[in-house]
């Protein structure tokens, strides 16, 4: 369940920090009863944003595929021992 404060809760910043650690929810910030900006702990952030470069990199494989850009396995490790293997 999301959790929601009102911006003027920010001034305890020990407890947001404790909140944000405990979860890896963020904390929605309410200013006059709207959103205004989301707190989340620095773990939780890093995991997005991994979480968003997979997805990325997922939709740009798709897209070759899409465009006929595919490159057989055995072609693809046959490239990669010629440039690495020693």
């Amino acid at each position: 369940m999301p959790r929601i404060i009102p911006i003027r809760d920010l001034r305890d910043t020990t407890k947001i920090s404790e909140m944000c650690n405990a979860s890896n929810d963020p904390i929605f910030v309410t200013k006059n009863g709207y959103g205004d900006m989301v707190v989340m702990s620095m773990a939780a952030y890093e995991q997005q944003l991994a979480k968003l470069d997979m997805y990325t990199k997922i939709m740009e494989g798709k897209a070759q595929a899409d465009n006929g850009e595919l490159i057989d396995g055995p072609s693809a490790m046959a490239d990669l021992k010629k440039k690495y293997a020693k």
